[in-house]
Order: structure tokens, then sequence, then C-alpha cells
């Protein structure tokens, strides 16, 4: 018995001593979760051998598990794609390094190298990479936002075997046909894919959301029309033996045809292995335009078809005209373009709205014998109808198979927890799918949102993928047993909304700053964006503010009263980390519009002193200090240097403590309500300089 007992020990001693060694920890502290990347992360492990890696908290389907192989610890910035190295268990990825030009790097990963230490440097100073494919020819091609390149990985030096076949796309820095000069294109990135023939077919994104000019708009969009057209999938056909040459600096780029327009951005391409045989499918996943309700419109499945026109700008969801372009689609062309025009091609099927389709792929591998053949896509938008990865079935062609109204879809975190696809017209018919990752919403103390990027199958059947907003890289393995439990939602209250509303209308200054920013800033450059802050026809000047201040408080990490610094708002409205600067073409705006960066200025105070109280900083020290509820329950813990609003510098009902507010906080983890309040020791609080 005492030798039974004994091994026992041992197996639990050693399988913690593994499981430290992986997340980096020691072994007296594997017991206790550890954030990377805003997971939390224990024992439990994803996958096996030496490919087994800490397992997080995102709800799966039964039999799949989520394994962290990579985080912010390890210099990730802004991975957006990841491919396999042929015959070797080793990947590249294409980390953006942000909105940053030329911030872009490609990386080497080895999964199997010590935490810390799994990626290398392969290029530098790209701008905008973006696409990872390896071609006919087995070797790994890559794009940038003009240039699409091929190059060795595990050469000596990477750079000395670059060789570039496109160099001359339209990128970031575009001329319109009018004249008119961009800095910053909507959509520069370039996504492109190769058929069994060995044809390049590239994403040209559109220059604009919508191209919507000063009414009235009496001509078709420009920059989407002609040889070279925007908006548009090209295809580069290649010699004879099929293989592009390596341009030489005097060889002007190989010839190219628009194969299909009126596409917005496309970002996810998925051809089927037998394509371009007929009947097989070609399918693209469309990111469609922003409008301000949240369900509308929906993304979209494309059968892409050489010659036809799949609507953008004039058509979203499925035939419903834009109505800006009313008079475009009068005459000419495109005359009832989206109801009864041949050049047009509805939609194969649509995706949830906002869902932000970036990539998609057909799964071939022996893992999951279930996943054979079908199609996977991600979604990356951030409301509530993305952030996960959905599985469809389709046909003997690469088809997925629509049915019938009502075909509905989840909404993360919604009071209606689904939602039929619909158009103006009404229900409609679309292919149903099921979801290999569901919910993937922040959950405080387990998880970020998630943001999925682009993703590979493995050559031992793994699906890997990489999320942006987190900076990770994630193994998709085979897992026993039933799947847990669904976390719960966990965004701010209504009820806590209503308070910190209450707060601002109670504060005179602070009602002033919110109708200066509603002006300035809402009104003046977010309209269309962000399902136009829930501005409405008709509202009073005071119901206008109330509704943006609610707006700002409801979304995911937009706002921590007292602590502009951590919130999103400040980051992207001053264009701080690798997210995108907001609004589009905001970094000139400090320069021409006189008194925007008081604007700035003016925002970071209203959430400042959004809460009556004292704003305190915690002290510096150990990297985080334990925070409680009012029964001595611990809520979490808060790294030093933030700054909170401290009502009670000595708590009434907790001696030795101050209270503080800091609603919603992702520190939590999950014990505590808002309701109670949270304390800190007095000591560790500081007064902010």
């Amino acid at each position: 018995m005492n030798q039974l007992t004994l091994s026992r020990k041992c197996r639990r001693w050693l399988a913690a001593v593994l499981a430290g060694v992986l997340l980096g920890v020691a072994p007296a502290a594997s017991s206790e979760p550890v954030r990377k990347s805003g997971y939390a992360i224990g024992t439990d492990l994803c996958g096996s051998g030496d490919l087994a890696f800490p397992r997080i908290q995102i709800d799966m389907k039964a039999g799949f598990c989520a394994g962290l192989v990579a985080s912010e610890e390890d210099h990730l910035k802004f991975p957006r794609s990841i491919v396999q190295v042929p015959g070797r268990d080793l990947f590249v990825v294409a980390d953006m390094g942000g909105w940053g030009h030329t911030d872009g790097r490609l990386l080497l990963l080895d999964p199997r190298a010590p935490q810390g230490q799994r990626f290398k440097e392969l290029l530098t100073g790209i701008e905008y990479p973006f696409g990872l494919v390896i071609g006919p020819d087995n070797k790994l091609y890559a794009s940038s936002a003009e240039a699409i390149f091929r190059f060795d990985p595990l050469a000596e030096n990477p750079r000395s075997t670059v060789e570039t076949i496109i160099r001359h796309m339209p990128g970031r820095r575009i001329k319109l046909p009018d004249g008119t000069s961009l800095d910053e294109s909507a959509h520069p990135l370039k996504q492109f894919a190769f058929d069994k023939n060995g044809r390049l077919f590239v994403n040209v994104g559109s220059h604009s959301d919508d191209c919507i000019t000063p009414a009235p708009i009496t001509k078709p969009c420009a920059a989407a029309e002609g040889a070279s057209a925007m908006a548009s999938i090209w295809l580069f056909t290649p010699p004879a033996n099929g293989v592009f040459p390596a341009l030489t600096p005097k060889d002007p780029d190989p010839p190219h045809i628009v194969y299909a327009r009126g596409l917005r951005n496309s970002m996810a391409l998925a051809l089927h292995p037998n394509f371009p045989d007929a009947g097989y499918a070609f399918l693209q996943g469309e990111n469609g335009r922003d409008l301000p309700d949240i369900f509308k419109p929906n993304e979209e499945i494309n059968a892409i078809e050489q010659g036809r026109h799949y609507g953008w700008p004039y058509c979203y969801d499925l035939s419903t005209p834009s109505p800006e372009f009313k008079f475009v689609l009068q005459s000419g062309v495109y005359k009832s373009l989206c109801t009864a025009n041949a050049l047009y091609k509805p939609p194969f099927s649509l995706l949830p709205p906002h869902g932000a389709p970036l990539a998609m792929l057909y799964y071939h591998g022996a893992k999951f014998p279930e996943l054979e053949g079908k199609l996977l896509v991600g979604l990356h938008g951030y409301r509530p109808t993305g952030s996960r990865v959905i599985v469809y079935d389709v046909d003997d062609h690469g088809f997925p198979q629509p049915s019938p109204p009502p075909v509905r879809y989840h909404v993360s975190c919604a009071a209606d927890p689904t939602h039929s696809f619909q158009t103006e017209a009404g229900e409609v018919a679309a292919a149903p799918f099921e979801e290999l990752i569901a919910g993937w919403h922040r959950v405080n103390g387990a998880r970020p949102q998630g943001a999925p990027v682009g993703m590979t199958v493995a050559e031992d059947g793994a699906i890997w993928l990489v999320e942006d907003k987190n900076q990770t890289v994630i193994r998709i393995d085979r897992a026993a047993g039933e799947a847990p439990q669904p976390l719960p939602c966990d965004t701010r209250s209504q009820a806590m909304i209503d308070q910190l509303a209450a707060f601002v209308a109670r504060d005179a200054q602070n009602s002033i700053r919110l109708t200066t920013l509603r002006k300035g800033l809402v009104e003046k450059h977010c309209v269309g964006c962000h399902s136009d802050f829930g501005l409405k026809a008709g509202q009073s000047d005071s119901g206008k503010d109330v509704t943006v201040l609610r707006f700002m408080l409801s979304q995911d990490d937009w706002i921590y009263p007292g602590d502009p610094e951590s919130g999103r708002l400040r980051t992207r409205l001053r264009g701080i980390g690798a997210e995108k600067l907001m609004p589009p073409g905001g970094e000139s705006l400090p320069k021409t519009e006189p008194g925007y960066t008081r604007l700035l200025d003016t925002a970071d105070l209203l959430v400042a002193k959004m809460v009556p109280g004292t704003r305190m900083r915690i002290k510096a020290g150990p990297p985080q200090r334990k925070f409680f509820g009012k029964t001595n329950k611990e809520c979490g813990e808060i790294p030093a240097g933030k700054v909170v609003v401290v009502t009670q510098r000595s708590a009434v009902d907790k001696s030795g403590f101050s209270r503080f507010f800091r609603p919603a906080d992702p520190y939590l983890n999950g014990e505590c309500s808002d309701d109670d309040g949270y304390y800190i020791r007095q000591e560790f609080l500081v007064p902010v300089q």
C-alpha cells in the first residue's frame, strides 16, 4: 500500500513538473492558474507527447481541445497567418506587427522548442505580410501589400533566397481613377491561392468601405472598373512549365485578368482540390460593408465564376440594392444589377452578419475523420456574431448545402441566443453549419475574446490557427470525453451601465465633455462604423449623448472608468499598439483638423472623471496585487501600475482596506460581482502623479 501511494504521488509530482516546465513556472506554482495573452491556464494539456500544450478554456465541439502554443510572451505582435513547412515539424507565421507599414515579419515557429524560444525571425521590414501558401512547386509563397514572393525558410540566410513573382499590385498607397491619392487604402492585404494547374488568384480589396461619394452618385464606382479593378480577384497564369519565374529589376509584372468583380475584400479563399475541373467549387468569404444594424448586412459565401459581378458596392445580402447607388442601377451596364441582370451572381449562401471571415479551407487529415472534406471558416469579427470557427458539410464538388428557411445561427452572449438568416425580404435559405469553436466571448478571469485569423491543417491532421488581438498561436487536437460546460457570458451588466451613465449625467463638466465628443468625433467621423453608435434619426441632443455613452460602455474593454490608458477607446483613437487606428484615416486628423487633439484629450478626461472618487495607482512591487470582495473572497489580481478609482480610502466595512470601483475588469477571476465592490489593502495604493 505504501509503495502504491508513493507511486501515485510520484506520478502526480512528475505531471506537475512537466506542466510547470511547459508553462514556464515552478512546480510549486503549477496548481495556480497562469495568465498568458489573457488566458488562464492550469495543468490540463491538449495534445500528446511533445505536441502537448496548455489547454485553454474556449467552448469547443465535443472531442476537440485547444492548446496554447505561443502567446504575447513569445513577442508575437499581430500574427495573421500560418503554414507548415513541407515535410518538417516547423511552421511559418506572418506577423504584421500592426498597421505601421513596414513592421511586418515572417517568423519560423518550432513548437517543440522551449517556451520563449520558439520563434526565429526569417524576414523583417515587410509591408503588411498576410498570405502564406505552399505553391505547386512545394515552395513557400508569401505576400506583402503589393507583391507576392517565394523564399526558403530553412536557408541560412532566408532573405538571399527571396524571389518576387508579382510586385506592382494596388497596395497601401494608391491613386484613384479621378486622380485622388490615398495614403492608406482600406483593404491593402493580399490573400492568394493556387489552383491545381498553378494558376494564381489574388484578392485586390476595395479602397473604401462602400465607395460612397457626395450625392447624387450617377456613375459606377471608378476604382472597381477597368482592367486593374479593385474589389476583385485577379488571375495570373504561369508559363507552360506551371511555375512563375523570378522577376529581375527590369522585368514587367506577369499579365493578369480581372477574374471576378464586386468583391469588397476576399480574405477567405478556398479552392476545391479538383478545381478548375468542371463543376468544382471556388469559394470566397465576403466581408460585407458596414451598416448600423448588428444583423445586417450578412456576410457571404460566394461561388466564384469567371466574368461575374458579385455586387459591391451596389448590392448587399442577396438582392438588396444599396440606396446610395439608385441612379447607377437605373441605366447602363448595372441597370437592375441586384434583381434582374445576368452579370450579377448573388451569394451562394449567407454568413452571420459582421462575422468577418478571414480564413477558409477544406479539411483533409487523418486526425479528425468526421471533418474530412468539410469546409472550415474562421470568423474574426468582434461583434456577437463573430469570434468562432464554423464547419460546413459540402457535396462531392465542395459546395455547402443550403436548407430552406428558417436557418438559424448562434449569437454569442445575446438575449436572443439564435437568429435566423434574414434580408429585407424576410427569412431566406442558407447553408447550415456547426461550430468547431463556439463560445469565444471574453470571460473575466478565464479568457479574452477570440480573434481567429489564419488557419492551416498540419501534416498530422491537427488544425493550427493564429489570433491577432491576443497574439497567440493555437493548436486544435483530439480530446477525450464530453465537452466541458460552456463558460457563462460575462459582460458589463445593464445595471452597471445605468449607474455609470447616471454618474456622467450628474457631473456638469463630464456632460459637456460627452456632448463635445458626440458632436466632434462620433457624428463627424464615426457614423457608418460600429453600428452608428446606436444613433437614430429624431433623437434629441441629450438622447444622442446618452445613446453614444451607453454604446461605448457596452463594448468589450473599450472603457475602464478612471483609467483611460487601459481601454481600447484610447488605443484605437490614438493608434497605440497593433490594431488599426480609428476612425479610418485618423492619423492625419491631428494635423488637418483644428482641435482634434483636444478631442482625444476630452475622451481621456471623460473616462478618467467618470466615477466620483480619487484616482490611485496600484503600488509597484510584485507583478500582481490581490483584491477581495466584502466577505474576504479573493476576486482576482491586478497588475502594478494600473489605475483604480478609490471610493473609500478607509473602507468602513473592511478595516485596513480601500474600496475601489473598476467594474467588468479583465483581472477578475469570476468569483465576485461588481455589486459587492472590490477591496485592496491600503498600502498597495499610491497617488496618481
